[in-house]
């Protein structure tokens, strides 16, 4: 966490400060590496995603990069529990902030120069994700369905979560390897793997706990699609589709949630 529909939430909620300068850069945790004076005086030309960072596109043709990892998150606004958290301040000319707030530290800034141009996989919700476009990275990789689209050099964005839900969604067992899908089983999950990054993103994305490290969309609030997930964090309860208890696995490290009956 947080994944692609959580990112883009992000990037949504901080369109209002497209247009506006940068008067002064407060970098309040040293380990960011970042020059705030490189920046300062820069109008921000657009925010927008790229897999699972935030690119904030500056008028000199610089970006700053932010990566959230697992308890970031950039916004407009903040609590009063989560001003001890921020780690950097970008103050506007409108009064505005755009705060980052890292709880566990884990969260990067990034200053490119020339631009960002990292070795990231397709975006699922571009035009390019074809069904064609899906099922040829995929016949190139004998690695398990699930690991393939955690792989963020094949497809951009896609977490633990979603690839369990759009796997379940499927029917598609996570341990199959992804060069032995069949076209249609291809389609399907491209299909499933579109819809479920929509409805996420719809729901304000999914939040799993109340702490200051956990994501929130706004401040006082929380997604609400994990109201909706049928496989991720439910083992042992019944499968919603056929009944049969959800299973867990671990695969690269992390854990893998999966109906043994209903997904094979």
């Amino acid at each position: 966490m947080p994944e692609l529909p959580e990112v883009e939430v992000f990037v949504r909620n901080l369109q209002p400060a497209v247009g506006q300068t940068i008067q002064r850069a407060n970098v309040l945790d040293h380990r960011l590496n970042l020059d705030a004076s490189l920046i300062e005086g820069l109008s921000i030309e657009a925010i927008a995603r790229r897999g699972k960072h935030i690119v904030i596109h500056l008028e000199d043709g610089s970006d700053v990069v932010v990566h959230l990892r697992m308890s970031g998150r950039l916004r407009l606004h903040r609590s009063p529990e989560e001003v001890k958290y921020t780690r950097l301040e970008l103050v506007l000319d409108s009064g505005d902030t755009i705060y980052f707030v890292n709880p566990r530290r884990l969260g990067t800034v990034t200053y490119c120069p020339v631009g960002f141009a990292p070795s990231l996989g397709i975006e699922p919700l571009s035009p390019e994700f074809t069904s064609h476009t899906f099922a040829t990275l995929a016949s190139k990789s004998r690695s398990p369905i699930k690991l393939f689209l955690l792989d963020q050099r094949k497809v951009a964005g896609i977490g633990n979560i979603y690839a369990s839900e759009s796997l379940w969604r499927s029917g598609i067992s996570p341990q199959r390897p992804a060069n032995g899908l069949s076209d249609s089983e291809m389609c399907r999950l491209h299909e499933n793997i579109i819809a479920v990054l929509n409805d996420a993103i719809d729901g304000q994305g999914t939040t799993l706990g109340s702490s200051v490290s956990d994501y929130h969309p706004s401040v006082g609030e929380q997604g609400e699609f994990q109201n909706h997930l049928s496989v991720y964090g439910k083992e042992d309860e019944p499968c919603e589709r056929c009944g049969n208890a959800i299973s867990r696995l671990k695969q690269g490290g992390r854990s893998t949630y999966y109906c043994t009956s209903c997904q094979n």
